[in-house]
């Protein structure tokens, strides 16, 4: 049995009690509805008015029309009413007062190895809170949370205190960062208090408390018994979790300081405290099984844990279908726990990002590996400036590192004229809205994010066409300047660059989501390779010829020619030397995708649907209707990609099967000269364009001329390049 002197004595008890208000929603006065209304039976009235209407007939009332009937559920049907669910079965459900009354939840007296269990199982609960089920449903089927202060044990009641406060604080990151859905999250606390009375300091003195007590408990004589040494591992490994707790506590807590949202601030210490609890997460796991078996179960939920009533809460679900809710193993959890831990210090690294064009790639780059919704919405809450005005400074700061334009020049006569300063500060509070509407989309979910796309570009296309207004004004009034400088096309580049990506990913995250069909492949990669990754190129292009000539411009002013000449000699470094590789290389690989499809239907290998049910055109103009309301870069028509793809399918097969192997060769032998260094992405680029390589090679030899069986494409290496698999 535990020791008792980790059990709270009855005077501080007492204290706890009358401190604590009810916390559970049993707990408030329940006013029964016969005292608040009058109720008249309408049966008999209601089988007398059927009697008028004939067989199939319904009665169709304004107020209940086909959405209505469709949301309906028919109230005491189990299949359909979840509050049936507590009428199932011969176990009856007890609140946290009836149990203990009962005598099946003990308040003191629980051996470690019980402990052990409630903290793995809640935390459990908690991880599956958060990939989208109701804390009614998850963790607060745990009894002991529906009055912690009556917890005698003390490791098990500052273990419950702090999850309540660990949950408060995951509650106010999701709140706050904005980027949830309700299928990512459910924030309603069903009339649970999140314990506000209980501040931050005392919560983690508690658990420093429960600490050292265990602390001294382990470094005390050692047992001779083995069963001793049985109970000395369980007290090891319910110190390690109290321990976890605290600092995974603390550690959202530094992230949740609001001077942390606008730099580095604190965060080195939250560094610290992850990589603590990442340490502990292997003796966690380790140590799993050392927890008391869960309690085998009538019903249909399996075992359940010491302490946890499924159905406790059930009453307090609104009437809906009912929706089952698996919990994640104990291990699960611990793994969740662990990636959840890396993915916040990965989250952490925003604010080392200098520039918005570098924030940019790191939230799409960490969207790609589908982030849970903590992770999202801190990085989103650690990044997004809390002014209109640092916004604002955010993004021109952001356009003079991208293109330099002369009326953000500090040494251009632009910067200091009245009326191209209104304009400047005109155009850039119209960019705020939506440059930060494209950071906060990286932070929802995949699905999510392509529906969002969509509406982007709208708001996008008019940012583009104000841009060109500007830069055409800004030009004009430089012309007419002592020292005359270019300013066309310099905020419509800016602008453009952001909107080609926005495009690219649109089309991209279709194979992530498995929306297109096989036969769909040839128009995506064409429209990719022949004109987005261009216009991309195009644009990073003009944007690092435009910065080497304002150099020269800024360096030239006040030198004389030969000063100048030698100036030029100097090898400039090109800030987009890079990306534009990149591109190039992504470039290559739809080319190759592209020339391998139009390759694949003329032998026959791609099952095309029934013509009669089927017209391409209408595929095509559904796939790209987000792009016709754009001028920059125009929409690419449906006839036109006919007109190229029945000019391409003259060459033969073979031809093509060879035109894109080379495309997947070039491809690789761009990724191979991208000087930084390669990152997983890329290294899983290159594989996949080494191996469509081999098989495209095969394939132009003869290799499986007479099948027809179509191609596979495996997207398990990379989730939007997929490896070209012929069987």
């Amino acid at each position: 049995m535990a020791d008792n002197s980790l059990s709270s004595s009855p005077t501080n008890l007492e204290e706890d009690k009358k401190e604590y208000i009810g916390n559970s929603p049993a707990m408030s006065p329940v006013i029964h509805p016969k005292d608040s209304y009058s109720w008249e039976n309408i049966t008999d009235d209601f089988f007398t008015a059927v009697k008028d209407l004939e067989l199939g007939e319904l009665l169709h009332d304004e107020l209940f029309g086909l959405f209505e009937a469709m949301s309906a559920i028919e109230m005491m049907d189990p299949k359909m009413d979840a509050g049936m669910h507590c009428n199932r079965g011969n176990k009856a459900t007890m609140t946290f007062d009836q149990a203990v009354d009962s005598g099946q939840l003990k308040l003191q007296g629980l051996t470690f190895s019980e402990q052990i269990s409630i903290v793995d199982s809640t935390l459990a609960c908690l991880v599956s809170w958060l990939e989208g089920h109701s804390l009614v449903q998850t963790v607060f089927t745990n009894l002991y949370l529906h009055k912690p202060h009556f917890i005698q044990d003390r490791p098990l009641k500052a273990f419950c205190i702090c999850i309540y406060k660990i949950v408060d604080l995951i509650k106010d990151f999701v709140n706050r960062g904005f980027v949830f859905e309700e299928e990512d999250f459910q924030p309603t606390t069903y009339g649970y208090r999140l314990l506000p009375d209980v501040a931050e300091q005392k919560a983690v003195a508690l658990l420093r408390e429960v600490e050292d007590e265990l602390g001294r408990r382990l470094r005390s004589k050692p047992p001779a018994e083995p069963q001793q040494m049985s109970e000395l591992d369980d007290c090891l490994a319910l110190h390690a979790r109290v321990r976890f707790t605290r600092l995974f506590y603390q550690s959202l807590s530094v992230l949740n300081k609001r001077e942390n949202q606008s730099g580095s601030g604190n965060l080195g210490e939250c560094h610290k405290l992850l990589t603590t609890c990442a340490e502990a997460i292997p003796l966690l796991s380790k140590t799993v099984e050392r927890g008391a078996p869960p309690i085998e179960s009538d019903d249909s939920h399996g075992p359940i844990a010491i302490g946890f009533d499924p159905l406790v809460n059930q009453r307090l679900l609104p009437p809906t279908f009912p929706r089952y809710t698996r919990i994640k193993t104990r291990e699960e959890a611990y793994r969740y726990l662990d990636e959840l831990i890396a993915r916040l210090k990965q989250a952490c690294k925003i604010v080392n990002c200098t520039s918005f064009h570098s924030a940019l790639d790191m939230f799409i780059e960490m969207s790609r590996s589908n982030p849970c919704i903590v992770s999202r919405s801190v990085m989103q809450l650690l990044y997004t400036p809390q002014s209109n005005k640092s916004q604002v400074e955010a993004l021109r700061e952001a356009a003079r590192t991208f293109i330099s334009p002369p009326a953000l020049s500090y040494k251009s006569t632009l910067l200091n004229n009245p009326q191209a300063k209104e304009y400047v500060d005109g155009f850039l509070n119209h960019c705020v809205m939506p440059f930060g509407n494209l950071i906060q989309l990286c932070g929802h979910n995949r699905a999510r994010q392509r529906d969002k796309l969509a509406h982007l570009l709208e708001e996008f296309a008019t940012l583009q066409d104000e841009a060109e207004r500007v830069d055409v004004f800004l030009h004009n009034l430089s012309l007419k300047s002592e020292s005359p400088r270019p300013h066309l096309a310099c905020f419509g580049t800016w602008v453009l660059y952001p909107l080609l990506r926005i495009m690219i990913m649109f089309l991209l995250s279709g194979f992530e989501l498995e929306l297109y069909s096989t036969h769909e492949y040839p128009y995506i990669f064409w429209y990719l390779y022949e004109f987005l990754y261009g216009w991309l190129m195009s644009s990073l292009t003009r944007a690092d010829t435009f910065l080497a000539e304002q150099e020269m411009i800024s360096s030239g002013e006040g030198k004389n020619r030969s000063q100048r000449r030698n100036k030029t000699k100097k090898k400039r470094t090109r800030p987009y030397a890079s990306q534009i590789t990149l591109y190039q290389a992504l470039q290559n690989m739809c080319g190759g995708y592209y020339k391998a499809m139009v390759g694949f239907k003329l032998d026959g290998k791609v099952r095309l649907p029934h013509a009669e049910f089927d017209s391409e055109r209408v595929r095509y103009e559904h796939r790209f209707a987000p792009f016709t309301g754009l001028l920059t870069p125009p929409p690419v028509q449906y006839g036109e990609f006919r007109e190229m793809a029945a000019s391409l399918q003259q060459a033969g097969s073979v031809s093509l099967y060879l035109a894109g192997c080379k495309h997947f060769h070039t491809a690789r032998t761009f990724l191979e000269s991208i000087a930084q260094p390669p990152d997983n992405e890329i290294q899983d680029l290159m594989r996949v364009a080494k191996t469509n390589f081999v098989v495209l090679k095969l394939l132009a030899t003869g290799h499986k001329k007479d099948s027809s069986t179509p191609p596979e494409f495996d997207f398990s290496c990379h989730h939007q390049f997929p490896i070209i698999k012929i069987c």
